[in-house]
C-alpha cells in the first residue's frame, strides 16, 4: 500500500508535547532540523515510513459537522502544500493542536516530529506527504566499543528504537476535497482509554470506504454473525459454526466480486439464517454509519487480514485440538451413556 524507495526527506520540526491533565507544558523548536551528515536522514526515513508498509486502511480526514475545513489538520496540512515555506511555522500549528487535545491522563509526553517527504508511494501513485509522529516510549541501550586492547561498555538512557515508531500519520497531497488520503499508525493506545484522542480527537478520521474495507467489513460482520448471534436462534454445534466460517473463506478466496445474493445462498443456505444475517449487517451499517454495498470487488489483502481471526479449531477440555479444513460430513458428534461424555467421530482414508 505505500512504499518509500523513491522518496527523500525534504524537512524535519521537533517539538516536545506533554499532557495538559498532569500539568506538563509544550515546548516549541525554533527551527526545523538541520542534518549534519546524510546517515540521519535515512535513518529517521526507517523510523517514520517503515511502519506503513504493512498499513493497509486508508482513512480521511473529517469533521462532526461535515464542514471538511474545520478539521484542524485538513487546515494546516492545505497550508503546508499550498505554501512550503511556512513548513515550521505551521508544525508549530500542530504541536499546539496535539497539546490541546493531550487531556487523558493516561496519554504520555513525548516528542513531536513533522516532516515533509516527497515522492512517497501510496496505491503506486507517488506523492508530496505531510508525517506527523509522536514518539512516547523511550528504552536503555548498551553501546560496546573498543578500549585499550580490549572492550569498553557505555549505555544511553531515554534513546529511541527506529525499529518502533508510538503514533504516525501521513497526509498524502491527493483528494484534498475528500479530506486527503491518510494511512495511521497507533502501536501505544490499544484497548486503553486514551487510544480515541489520536485517531479521534487530533485527526478525526473518517475510513476510506473501498474494496479493502468492505471485504474487510463484510468478513468481519459474518463472523461476529456466525460466532455472537446465531446461538440466539438456531441450535448450532460449534463443528457446524466452524463449517460456515470455512465456507465463507473459501468464498472470499475464490471469488473476485462479492455478491450479497450468491454469498447467501453458498455460504448460508438456511431462508430464516439469510435474513437475519441481513438484518444484523443492517445494523451495523447504521450503527457505524459505514454502508456495505450488495455488490463489490474482492480484497486479497483485506482477506489476509481476516483470515489470522477466522477460527477453525475445535477445542476439546484440555486434551484435544481438532483441525477443521474441508468437508464438516466426516466428522460426527455423539455422547457415550457408559462414560457420560461427549465424543466426535473423524473419518479419514489416510494418516499424513
Amino acid at each position: 500500500m505505500v512504499s518509500y524507495f523513491e522518496a527523500s526527506l525534504d524537512t524535519v520540526s521537533v517539538h516536545h508535547i506533554g499532557n495538559q491533565s498532569q500539568n506538563e507544558l509544550y515546548a516549541l523548536s525554533e527551527q526545523p532540523l538541520v542534518f549534519k551528515d546524510e546517515v540521519i536522514p535515512q535513518l529517521l526515513m526507517q523510523y517514520f515510513l517503515k511502519p506503513f508498509e504493512k498499513a493497509n486502511e486508508v482513512y480521511h480526514l473529517m469533521h462532526s459537522t461535515g464542514e471538511l475545513n474545520l478539521n484542524e489538520l485538513h487546515h494546516f496540512t492545505t497550508q503546508v502544500f499550498e505554501d512550503s515555506s511556512r513548513f515550521h511555522e505551521i508544525s508549530e500549528q500542530v504541536a499546539k493542536h496535539l497539546y490541546k487535545v493531550s487531556n487523558h491522563p493516561n496519554i504520555k509526553p513525548g516528542e513531536l516530529y513533522v516532516a515533509y517527504f516527497k515522492k512517497v508511494q501510496i496505491e503506486g501513485n507517488p506523492l508530496d506527504a505531510i508525517g506527523i509522529f509522536k514518539s512516547e516510549n523511550k528504552e536503555t541501550y548498551l553501546k560496546v566499543y573498543p578500549e585499550q586492547g580490549g572492550f569498553g561498555v557505555d549505555y544511553e538512557e531515554n534513546a529511541i528504537n527506529i525499529n518502533k515508531l508510538d503514533k504516525g500519520v501521513l497526509i498524502f497531497n491527493i483528494e484534498k476535497e475528500n479530506g486527503y488520503k491518510v494511512v495511521v499508525i497507533d502501536h501505544t493506545s490499544r484497548g486503553q482509554d486514551a487510544a480515541a484522542y489520536w485517531k479521534d480527537e487530533f485527526l478525526q478520521l473518517k475510513i476510506r470506504n473501498d474494496s479493502f474495507n468492505q471485504t474487510n467489513n463484510a468478513l468481519g460482520i459474518y463472523k461476529n454473525f456466525v460466532t455472537q448471534k446465531l446461538d440466539d436462534e438456531f441450535d448450532l454445534s460449534k463443528a457446524d459454526k466452524i463449517d460456515l466460517l470455512n465456507k465463507s473463506m473459501k468464498y472470499f478466496k475464490e471469488k473476485e466480486t462479492f455478491d450479497m445474493d450468491e454469498f447467501a445462498g453458498e455460504v448460508i443456505g438456511n431462508p430464516e439464517a439469510i435474513e437475519s444475517f441481513k438484518t444484523y449487517k443492517s445494523q451495523f451499517e447504521q450503527e457505524f454509519d459505514s454502508p456495505i454495498a450488495n455488490t463489490f470487488e474482492i480484497s486479497g489483502n483485506a482477506v489476509k487480514k481476516q483470515q489470522r481471526d477466522y477460527k477453525s479449531v475445535l477445542k476439546l477440555d484440555k486434551n484435544f485440538h481438532i483441525y477443521i479444513h474441508g468437508d464438516k460430513e466426516l466428522i460426527e458428534k455423539g455422547f457415550d451413556e457408559g462414560k457420560a461424555m461427549n465424543f466426535y467421530k473423524v473419518f479419514f482414508k489416510e494418516e499424513a
